[in-house]
Parts: C-alpha cells; structure tokens; sequence
C-alpha cells in the first residue's frame, strides 16, 4: 500500500473522528465513550505532532501528543494517541505513524513519551514496545468502562536518547 504518513490538517477531522470512534467502539482503546469536537479535541493536543496515514484522499489512521502537565518542567513529556482504521489494522500502518510520531516529538524537544493503555489491548502494548516503550506498571482497576468493569491500565513510557540527555 503505497500510503504516506502527513501532517494532519483540521480538514482530516471527519475521517480522524470516524476512526477514533472505531477505536472507541472496540471497547478497548480508550475510556472516552464518544468522540469530542475538534474544537475541544484541538485543545488537547500538541499542534507540532498530529500525523495520519493518507493514501489518496483517505486517512488510514492518525497519532498525535497531547500535554500532560500544565508545569513547564514537564514540557517534554507528552501522551501518545494512536488510531488505526479497522479495515487497516494488522498492516504495519501504526507502527509507521509511532516512528515518524517519535522523530517528530524529538524534533519538537520532547524526551519522554508514555501511553496508558487499556490491558487488553494487547496489540497497542506489542506496537509500544516494537517502537522502544518499556512497560513501567499497571494501574489496577482505574477506570470503569460503561459503568460495569473496571479495567487495568498498562502504564508505558519511552525515553528519548536524543533530547534531554544532558
């Protein structure tokens, strides 16, 4: 598949936002249980590191960082969202989108990425590790997912070898 991996434009969002609700569909991306507004999604999310697959016309899937502290010592350490389209999945899509990701949160000053990923979702895990995270613990039972399971979060993280190193 002859895809290349873009910087996302706002006019993506309806293609990002159906493949974000795929991932909340599946009951194991996310504890989000519907998709925001670009508006607020766009508040969120580091503007320099939004990508997705583009074949064409079409978005395959996406990645993006979002902030996770307001403090500015914490400037360099962002969350990892990743989505890949259902009918995409398995194809070696996401583990391109978590590279380029990676190159372009270093070129951006970021050294540290993690991702809470949902336990069962094994394949995310695998991938995260496929692109340097290390598995850093396990939040038990943190979230409850439609109000009925709890679920265990895989704390994961990878440290740059390039930025922050001093």
């Amino acid at each position: 598949m002859d895809y290349k991996i873009d910087e996302m434009l706002s006019s993506d969002w309806k293609q990002v936002s159906n493949i974000y609700l795929q991932g909340i569909n599946t009951g194991k991306a996310t504890f989000q249980t519907e998709v925001p507004t670009f508006e607020n999604w766009d508040k969120g999310h580091v503007e320099s590191c939004r990508i997705v697959a583009r074949l064409g016309n079409d978005i395959l899937g996406w990645g993006a960082l979002s902030p996770t502290s307001s403090r500015c010592v914490y400037n360099g350490v962002a969350e990892v969202s990743i989505y890949i389209g259902e009918i995409h999945r398995g194809k070696g899509i996401g583990k391109n989108i978590l590279k380029d990701l990676i190159n372009l949160s270093e070129k951006n000053g970021f050294w540290t990425l993690q991702s809470g990923i949902i336990r069962e979702n094994i394949s995310s895990i695998k991938l995260h590790k496929e692109c340097g995270f290390r598995e850093i613990g396990i939040r038990q039972k943190v979230a409850k997912m439609n109000n009925t399971k709890w679920h265990d979060v895989v704390f994961m993280e990878r440290r740059s070898n390039i930025v922050g190193i001093d």
